[in-house]
């Protein structure tokens, strides 16, 4: 192999900050594999300190936080489609329980009309967007991920941000409100004991922290619960809308008397259809459910022939998971409209009246009696308590997927007991601002969910763009003016959400911010592969028992670049001349990027040898490529720098931003931070 003739002259050994030499047996040597892809984990021996500690990131491979970017060794348990189907449905299906009385008292006498809309909505415009998200992204990073991927670098970092922001509104409104209003159900129920009454937060926080304590077992229990809890609920239901349907069937006069009062109250047909086509908005709850059933993807159970780039199994147990709850929630929104609106004076949905926000029981109680009724409100408060479980399932997967891969959440947010510690104290913080109100919390609600499904519609739209279906661009993006107009129309007529929303918003940025700087200098690579060339040059210098390397910054790469670095580098930082150098370049990648899978490879300039190797990061790229040769050789290598122009903080601002700066006391400080060994830490000198 060619050298250049400085590379062949005899001279002293160099200087070095850290002695090289062979290894102890605590460092992992293989010289056999031609292909070595070194996944930067923590030392097996390396355990967190405390019972406590070790049982909080159980699961977490990189406990320490040393190396940054290992997930979970073994995944968790998958189950059937229609199981996670009620782990979702728990917050869909439970609408059910105020749902009829909202489009009452929105819509009044239309209400059945302006329900046909939002279910037409749903069909024709959610779930067909959403099957599509489940195709395109399916490792439970929802809509979000697809949006993503057509907007890089910084930009597309702080769209993410906020759409995290308002899906953060969304899950975590939805834990505290659904047990707000389990609480309101306990409270009216008449067999209610006095106690109950007044502490209406008290028992909303009790509810939140057993939500907490059966995501602490983890998820199996949590699926178990909603099975039965969504088998049960939606079976009373269909009893309560069957006995409904036949006091109807014997009374016509109730349909007479409606529509009697529908066109003397509005007269024209046409009327009838527009103010139901603007009054659909406030029903909008009715459409949550369909960004949790994608981010929960990875806990159905996929194929066979399943591979992690094609889960063919998977993607088709979601369809199935929205389709079935689809069509179940709109057969039943629109017999539950039909038979409220049918049985249920006007005046009873108002506030304060004994329907409020609790169609179905007043006619489980009205025709069924005490007994089914209390049974009926026994379930629903059950599943609304639970409803937050399709929500804390929504965030535990969407939160570690993004998050820490930005470097913007510390290491431990991979776990999931941490983190619902952190999302059920986040849940109690709400419950006392807003005094468990369900009123309070419904417009941001409303707005999490709105945000949530346009930004699916436009992301599947401009998908269906870039691959050129020109009929599904125009049908997508129909849906996606349809839902830009009911998020729009939401926020007018309920400003307080995108206020709420706006606080979630400007913590994540904030924690965001923190996190990032204070993780500057950790390494990020989830894994460096080094291909055979690469792994040649190196194990040629350890051969020898000296690895030097020499950093250099991409120009033209003709031959007098590196002749000139080369003399230059020898000359100011006293390498013999007859030691053997390889070049290390870091070609530049998105910067905003924080973990990546670095690949090296080998290649020949002009005589000299030279490891290339992509990334949006130099100072940290470089330290692990150091790491990473070491580990794999067992000698300890050098690198050379020169000392980069310019001013000390305007060049670490650069560092944060693009992933240069002052590359040598940076390369310097994150190998002191991953190698407390100085025997064993590459060394580093600038000149």
């Amino acid at each position: 192999m060619p050298h250049s003739s400085d590379d062949t002259s005899p001279a002293p050994a160099a200087m070095a900050a850290a002695a090289p030499g062979p290894l102890s047996s605590t460092v992992p040597v293989d010289t056999t594999s031609p292909n070595v892809a070194h996944h930067v984990v923590i030392d097996p021996d390396e355990q967190p300190h405390g019972r406590v500690r070790h049982w909080l990131l159980q699961g977490l491979v990189d406990q320490s936080g040393r190396y940054q970017g290992s997930y979970s060794p073994t995944a968790e348990k998958t189950h059937s489609w229609w199981r996670v189907m009620c782990l979702t449905g728990v917050d869909y299906f439970s609408t059910l329980g105020y749902q009829p009385a909202i489009a009452a008292l929105a819509a009044g006498l239309l209400s059945p009309f302006a329900t046909i809309v939002l279910v037409a909505l749903t069909l024709f415009g959610a779930l067909p967007v959403y099957r599509r998200v489940a195709r395109e992204s399916f490792k439970g990073e929802g809509s979000i991920a697809m949006l993503e991927r057509l907007l890089p670098w910084w930009g597309g970092k702080l769209f993410v941000l906020v759409l995290l922001g308002f899906a953060a509104t969304d899950f975590m409104i939805t834990i505290t409100l659904s047990a707000a209003d389990a609480t309101a159900h306990a409270i009216e129920n008449p067999f209610a004991p006095a106690l109950f009454h007044g502490n209406q937060v008290t028992i909303t926080l009790i509810l939140i922290a057993l939500l907490g304590a059966v995501f602490i077992r983890g998820f199996k229990e949590a699926i178990g619960i909603a099975t039965v809890l969504v088998a049960v609920y939606l079976a009373l239901n269909l009893v309560v809308i069957v006995v409904s349907i036949g006091q109807v069937a014997q009374n016509p006069v109730v349909i007479t008397d409606w529509w009697a009062a529908l066109n003397a109250e509005h007269g024209n047909p046409l009327v009838m259809v527009g103010i139901s086509l603007i009054v659909f908005p406030k029903l909008a709850l009715g459409l949550s459910g369909f960004e949790t059933g994608v981010a929960v993807m990875p806990q159905i159970t996929g194929g066979k022939d399943d591979t992690p780039q094609n889960p063919r199994g998977r993607i088709r147990g979601t369809k199935r998971l929205l389709t079935t709850a689809a069509l179940i929630m709109s057969v039943f929104l629109i017999t539950s409209s039909v038979v409220t609106t049918f049985l249920i004076p006007q005046a009873a949905f108002q506030p304060g009246g004994e329907a409020n926000g609790r169609a179905l029981a007043y006619l489980a109680h009205e025709y069924l009696g005490s007994t089914f009724g209390t049974v009926y409100d026994l379930s629903t408060i059950a599943i609304l308590w639970f409803a937050g479980a399709s929500a804390m399932a929504g965030l535990l997967n969407l939160v570690p997927r993004y998050l820490p891969r930005y470097g913007m959440a510390p290491q431990w947010v991979r776990a999931v007991r941490p983190l619902v510690l952190v999302f059920t104290g986040i849940a109690f913080i709400i419950t006392l601002v807003f005094q468990a109100s369900v009123d309070a919390q419904g417009g941001a609600y409303a707005t999490g969910v709105l945000v949530l499904i346009t930004s699916a519609s436009v992301a599947v739209t401009l998908s269906a763009r870039r691959q050129r279906q020109r009929k599904r661009t125009i049908g997508f993006g129909i849906v996606s003016v349809v839902f830009v107009y009911t998020t729009v129309a939401n926020v007018f007529e309920r400003p307080d959400g995108v206020r709420i929303a706006a606080l979630f918003i400007l913590a994540i940025l904030v924690v965001s911010l923190v996190s990032r700087i204070q993780r500057s200098f950790q390494l990020r690579a989830t894994s460096v592969t080094l291909d055979e060339s690469a792994l040649e040059f190196v194990r040629q210098d350890a051969a020898r028992g000296q690895i030097h390397l020499i950093a250099n910054e991409p120009d033209d790469g003709s031959a007098l670049e590196y002749r000139a670095k080369n003399k230059e580098e020898r000359h100011d930082s006293h390498i013999p001349l007859g030691t053997k150098v390889i070049f290390v370049e870091v070609y530049p990648a998105d910067s905003s990027n924080f973990e990546e899978d670095l690949v090296v490879r080998g290649v020949m300039k002009h005589g000299y040898r030279v490891l290339e190797v992509r990334s949006g990061n130099i100072p940290n790229t470089l330290a692990v490529v150091l790491l990473t040769i070491r580990d794999e050789t067992g000698v300890v290598p050098e690198i050379y720098f020169e000392w980069t122009e310019g001013n000390p903080l305007g060049n670490m601002l650069k560092f944060l931003i693009t992933g240069g700066g002052e590359v040598a006391p940076v390369t310097r400080e994150v190998l002191r931070e991953a190698e407390k060994d100085l025997k064993l830490r590459p060394a580093v000198h600038v000149s």
